[in-house]
């Protein structure tokens, strides 16, 4: 069940936009599971329909969920969240590395010792 807490300092897209990873990562809602639509899901929870939108947007971006047209929003077949991220994060820890013009060993180096 999805809520949002009016007077916690989390914006409510936020709150909403890691109930809906939780359920997600803890097969709650399973893949291609689909979503309510962005009007409805507002009208539920009290919140304007921008607020949704940049909720769906945002996870979508992230690969979590998958917008198909007039069909509706659904659970991305491949949302292993966690691996996901991490391959977003290495992708921007190597285009960063890149820019710095730091090897490609020391950066794994470095990767090494921060994992460590």
């Amino acid at each position: 069940m999805l809520t949002i807490d009016p007077r916690s300092p989390t914006p409510p897209f936020e709150q909403l936009r890691l109930q809906l990873l939780n359920q997600v990562q803890t097969g709650e809602l399973v893949a291609g599971a689909k979503l309510p639509t962005v009007r409805k899901l507002a009208g539920d929870l009290a919140l304007a329909p921008n607020t949704v939108a940049r909720t769906y947007r945002e996870l979508e971006s992230a690969g979590i969920i998958e917008t198909r047209g007039r069909n509706g929003t659904f659970v991305r077949a491949s949302a292993d969240v966690a691996e996901h991220e991490a391959l977003l994060a290495a992708r921007a820890f190597a285009d960063r590395i890149h820019q710095l013009g730091v090897p490609k060993d020391a950066a794994l180096a470095l990767v090494a010792a921060a994992l460590n």
